[in-house]
């Protein structure tokens, strides 16, 4: 969809874009360049292994930015953050030494390591 005339844009800019992202649908508004990406907006994206971690990691910080504890910023600015579901699961556990000690490992971390993760579960 596109600015109209008498819009706050010039007419005929780009004002929404419908995609699709591994089968969910999202819809982007253009607001201007005074609306910048932050982190305080994010994708999470549910890695399963290791693999799928290192894949997604390498794709989206290709010239974008690494951060911590599975958080990137790719190449647009828009912040993204790669977790295998177990992860949540391990910060969850109910024996708070475990979950202490998986947390500390990933404030370790970059990209998220999977096997160090459940390592640090584990004990």
């Amino acid at each position: 969809m596109r600015y109209p005339d008498g819009s706050p844009a010039p007419a005929g800019t780009v004002m929404t874009v419908d995609f699709t992202l591994d089968g969910t649908r999202f819809t982007a508004l253009n607001g201007g360049p005074q609306f910048r990406f932050t982190e305080a907006i994010s994708f999470v994206v549910r890695a399963e292994t290791q693999d799928d971690i290192d894949r997604l990691w390498d794709a989206l910080t290709d010239g974008g930015e690494p951060s911590r504890c599975g958080w990137l910023t790719d190449r647009y600015g828009l912040s993204w953050q790669i977790v295998p579901p177990a992860l949540i699961e391990m910060l969850g556990d109910p024996d708070p030494a475990r979950a202490s000690r998986v947390n500390q490992a990933m404030l370790s971390m970059g990209k998220l390591d999977h096997a160090a993760l459940r390592a640090a579960y584990d004990g």
